[in-house]
């Protein structure tokens, strides 16, 4: 699997790799005249090859920095009042950092085809690497995770009409994936999408923006008010005697009193009740009439 990084990435790389080049040139026009000086035709060769090795020193330093000097500036601009539009274009959502968790859970790529994510998706390269952790694992289930996480960024990638900018901006001396992530997120001033309970309250407690895509499931979901009839079809048995247990299609389970008689066959319910619970939502219905 090949990833790219975005226009997003690379010009900003190609704009200091520029700057550092003509840095690296004026200092060479600066050491002329010293190297003028020398002897023989070292005083024609010295201040060419003076200019080709501080031109390229300064290329590849500015080049390879790249992340770090865009974030001082972003930091910079804040610091010094520059956190009008700028600033507000950020916090709007014009970039998403994401977690391992959004990816392998995989409604991120659904949503972002929906066109629903107006920006970009920043991935990065330690999440990326610990995808790959992943899908190299032992275990079956934990490698079929990594494998499933891959496949979304490859979707992602073929369908999504969201870019994905993958960042090699790292903190060396942060060790948990999770705090990387929300460090990186406040030091770019944009939201984190996750379904991760425990990144959700960390970040908060950061001040960092969280998307949680469970909530954005949750919120979606169609409303349903005691009384209401559907068809539902019942598919298994429920914790209560004579329960049966169906789902809709969005994912909710609907318990049907009087229902385990009716397993495998789709009938019609009237709703009583609808109860909210940390797992998400339950609705209690009965058979009609």
């Amino acid at each position: 699997m090949t990833y790219h990084q975005t226009r997003g990435g690379s010009l900003p790389r190609l704009a200091l790799a520029t700057v550092g080049l003509i840095l690296g040139l004026i200092i060479s026009v600066l050491l002329v005249p010293a190297l003028s000086l020398l002897p023989g035709p070292a005083d024609w060769i010295a201040p060419i090859a003076a200019a080709v090795v501080a031109g390229g020193i300064g290329a590849v330093l500015f080049a390879s920095r790249a992340d770090d000097l865009t974030s001082l500036l972003r930091i910079g601009g804040v610091k010094n009042g520059y956190n009008g539009s700028h600033a507000k274009n950020w916090s709007n959502g014009q970039r998403f950092v994401v977690d391992t968790s959004a990816i392998i859970d995989g409604r991120i790529a659904d949503i972002s085809e929906a066109g629903f994510i107006q920006g970009s998706l920043v991935l990065p390269r330690f999440v990326l690497d610990e995808l790959r952790h992943i899908a190299d694992s032992s275990e079956a289930l934990r490698r079929n995770r990594g494998r499933r996480g891959l496949d979304i960024l490859n979707r992602l990638q073929r369908e999504s009409p969201v870019p994905i900018e993958i960042t090699d901006h790292d903190f060396e001396d942060i060790q948990e994936v999770d705090s990387k992530l929300v460090k990186m997120a406040s030091l770019y001033g944009c939201p984190i999408i996750t379904n991760d309970f425990n990144l959700n309250r960390v970040a908060e407690l950061e001040g960092v923006r969280v998307l949680n895509i469970n909530q954005l499931t949750n919120a979606v979901k169609s409303v349903v008010l005691p009384g209401e009839e559907m068809a539902i079809r019942v598919i298994q048995e429920g914790k209560e005697v004579g329960q049966g247990v169906g789902f809709l299609d969005d994912g909710t389970m609907v318990v049907v009193e009087g229902g385990r008689r009716r397993i495998n066959d789709e009938i019609e319910i009237v709703v009583t009740r609808v109860l909210q619970t940390a797992a998400g939502r339950m609705i209690f219905a009965q058979p009609k009439g």
